[in-house]
């Protein structure tokens, strides 16, 4: 009897571990937004102080090793391509869960450049990262029509085809995953430098918000309201068009009913600093350049309108320094 016992044990225990190992295996990983999101949940609980939310225009454009070694600020990138704000507001939640920042900075490019209310084309990159929960469930409903869940959930569905495409690190990186997520931060960083024109701002209309849009924005600022976590409304710096500002002109009456603070960093080219010959990867991104501009100008901004602690030298904190060791390393590698 009881080596029967032990015998089922074993099998049970077998059966557990090659479910998780072969799901380490053939998850994706990418830093379209599946390692942002993946990456939540092998931070220190309760460490990270500023949450960036919202588009690839944060994990591209902001620097969380910048901001740690200009500012102490203990932050995380925490978006994914295109997201829609229906999405982010499950992000939001999910985050909470693990963490208690003090700060939500939230990117707005979305709402702006993306009208329909069911977003595909990069869906899989806001869903595949997030752990199986309530949250991930409301945004499955929230993001898919009933009729195409059935090729979105679970996500096991999305990459069990990658047999062809696996590589000898997709078979370690069960076991190397923890210590890799530990010091990403979120932050991606390119080195392409492509030449853009200065775009002339000057629309004054205020219109455009889709209704979906306006209706997740104000579940967000509700939420945070009711958790006392401050938002930070932006614009980062693209080259933007006549249609998009009338979207940001929209959003910002919002923002000012409910006394939410807001800033169009698209107006503050100069102060940024920003060289259209050399700080874009491409018309919607900063490259690493541009970023680290970027970058210096946001950690101000923050220091001055909110009480954000510098983390520097204490315990726990650790990573942050890694991450910005890393992120130079990369660079200096690659270019």
């Amino acid at each position: 009897m009881l080596k029967k016992r032990v015998l089922q044990s074993f099998f049970i225990c077998l059966t557990v571990f090659t479910l998780w190992y072969l799901d380490g295996v053939f998850c994706i990983k990418s830093e379209h937004g599946i390692n942002q999101a993946r990456g939540l949940y092998y931070q220190p609980r309760n460490t990270i102080d500023v949450v960036m939310m919202g588009s690839s225009h944060v994990h591209c454009d902001i620097d969380t090793g910048l901001l740690w070694n200009e500012q102490g600020i203990a932050s995380y990138d925490y978006s994914a391509a295109e997201q829609p704000l229906w999405c982010t507001y499950y992000y939001l939640r999910e985050f909470c869960k693990y963490q208690k920042p003090k700060v939500v900075v939230l990117d707005l490019y979305s709402p702006a450049r993306f009208k329909d209310d069911y977003q595909y084309t990069w869906l899989n990159q806001n869903l595949n990262g997030m752990r199986f929960s309530f949250n991930k469930l409301g945004m499955i409903v929230d993001s898919v029509e009933p009729r195409k869940i059935s090729g979105i959930f679970p996500d096991f569905i999305t990459y069990h085809g990658r047999v062809d495409t696996l590589k000898a690190e997709d078979f370690l990186y069960p076991f190397t995953v923890r210590k890799k997520m530990l010091t990403f931060k979120g932050f991606t960083p390119y080195l392409k430098r492509e030449p853009q024109e200065e775009p002339v701002i000057d629309e004054t209309a205020s219109v455009g918000v889709t209704v979906k849009s306006e209706i997740f924005l104000t579940k967000i600022i509700e939420y945070t309201q009711e958790n006392d976590i401050e938002l930070f409304l932006v614009v980062t710096p693209y080259i933007t068009s006549s249609e998009d500002e009338k979207v940001y002109n929209r959003l910002k009456e919002i923002a000012e009913y409910y006394g939410v603070q807001f800033n169009s960093t698209n107006y503050d080219y100069s102060e940024i600093g920003l060289d259209f010959e050399k700080d874009f990867n491409d018309e919607s991104h900063l490259n690493y350049w541009g970023a680290y501009k970027f970058t210096h100008y946001l950690g101000e901004e923050l220091k001055r309108r909110y009480d954000i602690p510098d983390r520097r030298g204490q315990k726990g904190y650790e990573s942050w320094q890694r991450n910005f060791e890393e992120i130079a390393e990369y660079v200096k590698e690659n270019t």
